[in-house]
């Protein structure tokens, strides 16, 4: 779990993973740096003032509870390079992602982890919630039963927070160091690796979306996508012209049924 600087929402991420009914977990959390002046609401279980700061709250998580850890970056080297410091210092046969502003359900990693040893995928994702900061839903973006290589090349279908990989089948996998899409390219790399990626089409996730994140940024999304297309998974620019006509089809389907729903 990185976070950088001052996140007010640490606490509630972290305890949506004490949580879990599933408790053999490890978490690292990965100070990415910044400044640390927006206080945390820390529950009741830290020993530290109910406004502590994101900082002070994610050392005494680690104080506290052994199955928690805290790393410390350079800082403001990004995302990628943070989840990736986290990946060095897991020592799990399974990995899974979750940012400082995210929500796991309290069954998410029991029921993932199920499927996983059932159907003996090494990879898999779970359908979740987009939510604005008052909890009000957005929409909820469903996980398919398998997802192919093929069926990745356009849209990101397996949001990051919800997926998990095997680590024993895969490998230690980091992600590329992208502004964006790096997450997406990592999914492309495990599914060539290991096959298939399987889905539990329940709502295990919840994903705050903050307006001006970088994910927001369709144009930047955009330009990083085809980077990964052409860069990472080495196509050709017909392939990725293909994709990007399925990325665009995706989009407005999505936007469409969103805005019916609501």
């Amino acid at each position: 779990m990185p976070f950088h600087g001052a996140c007010p929402t640490l606490c509630s991420s972290v305890s949506s993973v004490l949580a879990q009914s599933y408790q053999e977990w490890e978490l690292i959390l990965v100070d990415d740096g910044g400044h640390d002046d927006v206080v945390a609401q820390a529950p009741i279980s830290v020993q530290v003032s109910a406004r502590a700061s994101a900082r002070a709250s994610a050392q005494a998580f680690a104080e506290n509870d052994s199955r928690i850890r805290y790393v410390k970056t350079q800082g403001g080297q990004g995302a990628a390079v943070a989840r990736n410091q986290g990946l060095e210092h897991a020592q799990g046969r399974y990995i899974a992602f979750l940012d400082a502003d995210d929500r796991w359900h309290p069954s998410k990693l029991e029921r993932q982890l199920a499927l996983m040893v059932q159907t003996g995928a090494a990879l898999s994702h779970t359908a979740y919630e987009r939510q604005l900061p008052n909890g009000q839903v957005l929409a909820r973006v469903p996980a398919r039963a398998r997802l192919s290589y093929d069926d990745m090349l356009g849209p990101n279908l397996m949001g990051c927070l919800t997926v998990m990989y095997d680590r024993e089948r895969l490998g230690t996998q980091p992600m590329p160091n992208l502004p964006l899409q790096h997450d997406y390219a990592l999914w492309l790399r495990l599914i060539r690796l290991g096959g298939d990626a399987v889905g539990v089409d329940e709502v295990l996730a919840y994903y705050r979306v903050s307006p001006g994140s970088l994910s927001s940024n369709k144009r930047h999304a955009i330009r990083d996508i085809w980077r990964v297309w052409s860069r990472e998974e080495n196509l050709p620019w017909w392939h990725c012209a293909a994709a990007m006509w399925r990325y665009g089809r995706y989009s407005l389907r999505y936007r469409v049924l969103n805005k019916a729903e609501a």
